[in-house]
């Protein structure tokens, strides 16, 4: 497998995943207006598994360092595919509430909302799983935190805009807050679940028998066969708007299934990236530089989107103020392994 040892590079790697992460759900934005989330998930996780399959054939089969993507899977035990497979279910039901909560809320609150709950949960809870497995967490434990704290202002800024708008608009504010609070939870534990799929020789914390990039396909192939389990449920009973049925699905154009499919393929290359800057990175710096998507988001949502183009006065200073403690947030967490 393609490998690095640079903490550098690592960085970087982790910056192109925050930006395939936080700009994936362009796509849905754009299918949605004509085609419902529910039926832009079936082609997003088709995407999804077939470009992490991709990426294990090709980045996944080279280099010097483990084992090929072939011998990897031949040496897999249960255990391993279990814990990958399980993290793409935690993470798919999390991400399917999360494209609810951006079809209510838009983009510039369900990631801060839910992308940030999911930051902070998850860095903890990735800085927890190293210690509690007997590895040294490396770098400054309080900047990491402090860091963390400034994010947690950010979601409560980014909670008190989306409640500003909605009561501009005489909108519910409610339904997108709660969608966007519980997505996040359940993503906040996707990333050190899988970590223990992965050989602890590639990842501290890991516990596992894979490769990194065995596990991210073994994740989105829990998230493509779950889908066929949680999003009937949604399609049944719609956030909003009537139900829709597979039928509707079908009638969708080829322009509408091509946007999934790249919308999927998007996140997949952040997954890779991500799965591959973990080793020289650590789990809870890599997990937090990778999660910091809703910076990406709100620059969409405001700028490209223009979501609160018809909020209240002094709603732009809150949104300032939620960007900034997210850019200061991020910035303390990355010098904290330095």
């Amino acid at each position: 497998m393609i490998s690095i040892h640079s903490y550098a590079v690592a960085v970087l790697l982790c910056v192109v995943t925050m930006t395939c992460w936080g700009s994936w759900a362009n796509t849905q934005k754009l299918a949605a207006r004509s085609w419902r989330f529910e039926l832009f998930y079936w082609d997003f996780v088709t995407g999804l598994v077939l470009t992490s399959l991709l990426a294990a054939l090709t980045l996944g089969s080279f280099g010097s360092t483990g084992r090929f993507f072939l011998a990897d899977l031949a040496q897999a035990d249960l255990s391993s595919i279990g814990w990958a497979i399980l993290g793409g279910t935690v993470w798919n039901l999390g991400n399917l509430l999360l494209v609810a909560a951006i079809a209510v809320a838009g983009m510039a609150i369900g990631f801060p909302i839910g992308g940030g709950i999911a930051w902070v949960l998850g860095i903890v809870f990735s800085f927890l799983l190293v210690i509690l497995e007997g590895a040294h967490n490396p770098g400054n434990t309080q900047l990491l935190f402090v860091g963390v704290a400034v994010i947690v202002v950010a979601i409560l800024l980014s909670m008190m805009a989306y409640s500003r708008l909605a009561s501009a608009v005489k909108k519910p504010s409610a339904k997108g807050i709660l969608l966007s609070v519980s997505a996040g939870a359940l993503i906040a534990f996707f990333y050190s679940v899988t970590v223990k799929s992965i050989d602890p020789a590639f990842v501290a914390g890991g516990s596992g028998k894979l490769m990194p990039l065995t596990a991210a396909f073994f994740f989105t192939l829990g998230a493509f066969l779950t889908t066929f389990l949680f999003n009937p449920f949604f399609m049944r009973y719609s956030v909003e708007g009537a139900p829709v049925s597979m039928a509707d699905y079908f009638k969708g154009t080829l322009g509408a299934h091509l946007t999934g499919v790249f919308g999927g393929a998007i996140w997949a290359i952040g997954l890779s990236s991500s799965f591959i800057a973990v080793g020289a990175a650590g789990p809870a710096v890599s997990y937090a530089l990778s999660n910091a998507a809703p910076v990406v988001a709100i620059l969409w949502g405001v700028l490209a989107w223009r979501e609160f183009a018809g909020a209240p006065r002094g709603t732009n200073r809150l949104l300032a103020t939620m960007f900034l403690c997210y850019l200061v947030g991020l910035a303390l967490i990355t010098w904290s392994r330095l």
